[in-house]
């Protein structure tokens, strides 16, 4: 068989593409996975909030090292 091979370039350029970003016309409406769920909406909505709440004011490690 044929191998096509795309440059990083390519791709990159074909992410900003209108056909990229709309999904099949015949695409079956499935929640949680070609729609998203209602739940998980909540909970993604929720978790932006949070995090958007949150401000450190002291700097964390982010790694513990035992030496």
């Amino acid at each position: 068989g044929t191998r096509i091979i795309y440059d990083r370039k390519f791709l990159m350029e074909c992410r900003n593409s209108p056909v990229a970003k709309t999904p099949p016309s015949d695409l079956p409406d499935i929640p949680g996975v070609t729609s998203p769920n209602v739940e998980e909406m909540k909970i993604e909505n929720n978790h932006v909030q949070n995090c958007d709440e949150k401000v450190t004011t002291v700097e964390e490690e982010q790694f513990d090292m035992d030496i």
